[in-house]
């Protein structure tokens, strides 16, 4: 998708069609604009460099009577060459081929869209799964961070595990939520998101088969169905994942683990109850079916603390176990762990140092002062206290706004409010509207193509007066829309 990132000079003496052609030719002459790159619809381009449709006309024309472009009824205009390739016989490399061609599959076209769109800073972020920069503990991290000079005497690599000093703490953090780990049996990633990276290449065959919660995180990600897998959804309550099919389809779909966030899940909320839980793993050791458990919200409780992990409860090595501080502390970190019988922890750790050879170590460093000195604690008592207040003003803002138009259940920890619209209307084209309000949601459909009358809200990124201001100006565009 073409950029623009420049308007023509109004007050200039050279004609606005000149300085259109002009930036076009250059973008294509340095090669950000590549052969068989399609040049966004006369109009589009008009409205985004606010001149006259026939003053774009008269430039893209210019350009293709100098052979850099080409304009085809009903496929638009495309690049053909470059004042490089006009010179010599040899065509130019097709570079759009070659992106086509690459195996990891691109982000869905909204996810895209949502990405670029969070760095706009008038916008309220209502679907953002993250804490607000308000919540930053920059005190602490001050703290954290000077402390670190008088520790560290080395920045180079770390062994393929991690830092073992993380690790260490990381086994006595474990030990608190019922996880008995030693060190040697953790592995430090980029966050949970490395976790599956590795996991998909290191583990699974191609054509393998992944059960996951329907509606997932995993399905607004391609990173496994890049490496060949195919995702197959098993329904929720509002006990967490239904376990009373998976023995039948565990056969009929050749599935080789499963995927769950059992912790105040993505994006539902729903906290998976102890009962639930121990049926989960007796069933899936009865199938011999692996357990990837994301637990990355679990101590984002709100309420009650959760049941103990499924790792908690595995006694057969069932469990691969994912936790991260990227919810709880800071994405920017890029710190989570992985916990696992020892064989499995090597193998991906032997493939992560073949990918990036080790997550940061300053960032391995500091996370593991936070968990020494206490201060991590200190944090998460203080991020329930404010994630709850926000959860009650997005709920009496849901109450006062939207309830004769949705309904919810209101979370009992975490970010999200999985949001049930009743009337019926186009969850695409309230995207857009949202968007041109300086809303930004995040759709239902992208965790399941099925969930075209759900948002996925967040409560811990906007300020609490955004999240009002945020609700308000959602209720009026869905009303518009079905007015």
């Amino acid at each position: 998708m073409i950029e623009l990132d420049w308007k023509p000079d109004k007050s200039s003496p050279t004609p606005l069609y000149i300085q259109i052609k002009e930036y076009i030719k250059e973008k294509i002459e340095i090669g950000e604009w590549t052969v068989g790159t399609k040049i966004p619809p006369q109009r589009t381009l008009a409205q985004a460099l606010r001149v006259n449709r026939s003053t774009i006309v008269a430039a893209l024309e210019e350009l293709i009577a100098e052979g850099l472009l080409e304009g085809k009824s009903g496929s638009g205009t495309k690049v053909i060459n470059n004042t490089w390739s006009l010179m010599t016989s040899t065509p130019p490399p097709d570079w759009n081929s070659y992106v086509q061609a690459g195996i990891h599959r691109p982000n869905l076209p909204t996810i895209q869209e949502i990405n670029k769109a969070e760095f706009d800073p008038n916008i309220i972020r209502l679907g953002t799964g993250e804490l607000s920069p308000d919540l930053f503990p920059r005190k602490m991290m001050k703290q954290v961070f000077n402390r670190l000079s008088d520790r560290i005497d080395s920045l180079g690599y770390e062994e393929p595990k991690g830092l073992l000093f993380l690790r260490e703490q990381l086994s006595g953090y474990l030990k608190t939520i019922g996880i008995e780990a030693s060190p040697s049996s953790i592995l430090i990633v980029s966050g949970a998101l490395q976790a599956l990276q590795l996991i998909s290449i290191g583990l699974l065959q191609q054509g393998s088969t992944i059960f996951l919660e329907k509606p997932s995180y995993l399905y607004s990600l391609h990173v496994f169905q890049s490496a060949g897998m195919r995702l197959f959804g098993l329904p929720l309550d509002e006990n967490g994942v239904q376990t009373k099919t998976i023995k039948e389809q565990k056969k009929r779909q050749n599935a080789a683990l499963l995927y769950t966030t059992p912790s105040f899940h993505n994006p539902t909320g729903i906290l998976m109850s102890e009962e639930r839980r121990r049926e989960l793993i007796d069933v899936c050791e009865q199938e011999r079916l692996p357990i990837i458990e994301d637990d990355v919200y679990r101590e984002l409780w709100l309420d009650s603390p959760p049941p103990p992990p499924l790792k908690a409860l595995d006694k057969n090595g069932l469990v691969l176990y994912l936790g991260s501080i990227s919810k709880t502390l800071s994405p920017g970190l890029r710190i989570g762990w992985v916990v696992g019988p020892k064989p499995v922890i090597e193998r991906l750790a032997d493939i992560k140092m073949q990918t990036d050879y080790g997550s940061s170590s300053l960032s391995q460093w500091a996370v593991a002062e936070w968990l020494s000195s206490g201060l991590y604690h200190q944090h998460l008592e203080e991020v329930r206290k404010e994630l709850k207040i926000r959860r009650e003003v997005m709920i009496d803002s849901l109450q006062k706004h939207l309830a004769d138009i949705a309904t919810w259940s209101v979370p009992k920890g975490g970010f999200y409010i999985w949001l049930r619209l009743l009337p019926s209307l186009s969850i695409r084209e309230l995207f857009e509207k949202a968007l041109e309000r300086g809303i930004l949601l995040n759709p239902g459909n992208v965790y399941d193509h099925h969930a075209t009358q759900y948002l996925r809200l967040s409560y811990s990124y906007a300020s609490l007066a955004d999240l009002n201001k945020g609700i308000f100006r959602l209720s009026k565009v869905i009303r518009q829309l079905i007015s």
